[in-house]
C-alpha cells in the first residue's frame, strides 16, 4: 500500500475519532454518509470511484481501492454543500447552460464513440447532464463567493516584481509555437473538432496538403488546429506549446529547429516531414535574452494570472473549511475502516469494472 493511502487512513480515522468515537449506525448498508440529513450512497461512490481507476494499471489492492473511495466520498460531500450553497443563493445553473455545455462536451466525439464513452464509464445521457448541471453550479458559487471578491493592485504586482525579478530575466531566446499534427496511423485518444484522423501515410500526406493550402488563403492557425490536428495534448489550445527556448529546439529532430529559427513571428511553416509524422508550425511571438520589465504588459498579467491563482486557491480552501463546520456531517465509511482496524467491509469490495476518465471535469 502506498504512503499516500496510508495517509487517508490515518486521515480517515482520525476524523472518526474527532467526532467523540462515538459509533453512529447507518440509515443502510448502501448509505456511506450523510451531508445535512440527505444520504450519499455507496453506489454514487463506486460510480465516481470507477472514473478514477486507471485500465492500463494493475489491480489496486482492497486498501489502496478503500483509500480512494474515501477521497471519492470526501469529495462528494464537498460538493453535496457546495450545491446547497448554489440552492440558497440562486445560483443553480440554468438548463440553456447545462444544454450549451452538454454540446460542447460532446461536439469532439460521433455519435457513435459518444454512446461508447458512456457506456465504458458506466454512465448515461441524464447522468452526464446532471453532472454538468452539478459543476457549473458548484463553480457559480465559487465564482461568488471567492473568485468575486479576490482583488489585485498595482502595488501587490509592483511587490511581486521586486521580490522575483530574476523569474523575469530571458536567459536565451525563446519561442511561443503552434503546431498541427498529422499522423499515419489511427489514434484511439484523438479528441479535434472535426474527429478527422488520417490512417494511412497517404491520407496524412493529403490532409497535411490541404491543411497547408486552408492556412495559405488566410485560415486562422488555431481554429485548424482546433478543427484537424491529431495531437491530443495540444489540439484543444489550438496547437499552442507555449514559450520552448532555443536550447530545447536543439533536442528536436533538426527539421523542427531549422524552420522554427527561419520564420518570423507571425510566420507559418510548409509541411515538415518527420519520420512519424508531418508537422506545420507557426511562430507566434519570439523573445531575445534580457530582463523582462514591469513594463511588459505580458509580464503584468503574468504576474495578476499568478496572484489571483494563488490567492484563489487559499481562499477556496477556506471557504470550503467554513461550509464544512457549519454542515452536519458523519461519514459512516470512515466509521467502518476504524471500526474494523482498517479491513475491508463487505460493501466496500473494489469494483473492477473501470475507465479512465470521467465524462466532466470534478
Amino acid at each position: 500500500m502506498s504512503m499516500r493511502g496510508q495517509g487517508w487512513l490515518v486521515l480517515a480515522a482520525l476524523l472518526a475519532f474527532a467526532s467523540g468515537c462515538k459509533k453512529t449506525a447507518a440509515p443502510g448498508d448502501n448509505v456511506w454518509a450523510m451531508v445535512d440529513g440527505t444520504p450519499i450512497t455507496r453506489t454514487e461512490v463506486d460510480k465516481y470511484y470507477r472514473t478514477q481507476l486507471n485500465p492500463d494499471a494493475p489491480t489496486p489492492s482492497q486498501d489502496e481501492a478503500l483509500s480512494l473511495k474515501l477521497n471519492v466520498l470526501d469529495e462528494l460531500i464537498n460538493n453535496r454543500i457546495l450545491l446547497e450553497k448554489a440552492k440558497a443563493l440562486g445560483l443553480q445553473a440554468a438548463d440553456g447552460e447545462v444544454e450549451d455545455k452538454f454540446t460542447e462536451f460532446k461536439s469532439p466525439y460521433t455519435e457513435e464513440e459518444f454512446q461508447r464513452q458512456l457506456k465504458a464509464r458506466e454512465y448515461t445521457v441524464d447522468d452526464l447532464r446532471n453532472d454538468i448541471r452539478q459543476q457549473l453550479s458548484i463553480q457559480k458559487v465559487i465564482n461568488h463567493e471567492v473568485v468575486a471578491k479576490i482583488a489585485i493592485t498595482d502595488q501587490d504586482v509592483q511587490d511581486f516584481y521586486n521580490q522575483n525579478r530574476s523569474q523575469f530575466n530571458v536567459t536565451e531566446p525563446q519561442y511561443r509555437i503552434a503546431q498541427i499534427v498529422i499522423t499515419p496511423h489511427k489514434d484511439p485518444g484523438l479528441r479535434n473538432r472535426k474527429n478527422d484522423d488520417a490512417t494511412t501515410d497517404a491520407e496524412a500526406r493529403r490532409k497535411a496538403a490541404a491543411l497547408e493550402q486552408q492556412l495559405a488563403t488566410g485560415a486562422d492557425f488555431a481554429q485548424v488546429a482546433m478543427d484537424y490536428s491529431e495531437d491530443p495534448a495540444s489540439a484543444g489550445s489550438g496547437g499552442d506549446l507555449g514559450y520552448v527556448p532555443e536550447s530545447s529546439l536543439s533536442q528536436s529532430d533538426p527539421a523542427l529547429k531549422k524552420e522554427v529559427m527561419s520564420l518570423k513571428p507571425g510566420q507559418v511553416s510548409p509541411v515538415i516531414v518527420l519520420r512519424d509524422s508531418y508537422r506545420i508550425l507557426k511562430v507566434v511571438a519570439k523573445e531575445m535574452p534580457g530582463q523582462r520589465e514591469l513594463s511588459d504588459p505580458s509580464v503584468q498579467q503574468s504576474i495578476r494570472d499568478n496572484l489571483r491563482n494563488r490567492k484563489e486557491q487559499l481562499l477556496r480552501a477556506a471557504y470550503l473549511a467554513v461550509s464544512r463546520n457549519n454542515a452536519k456531517i458523519t461519514n459512516y465509511l470512515a466509521q467502518q475502516v476504524v471500526e474494523t482496524a482498517g479491513k475491508l467491509p463487505v460493501v466496500a469490495q473494489p469494483n473492477t469494472a473501470a475507465s479512465s476518465a470521467s465524462p466532466t471535469e470534478k
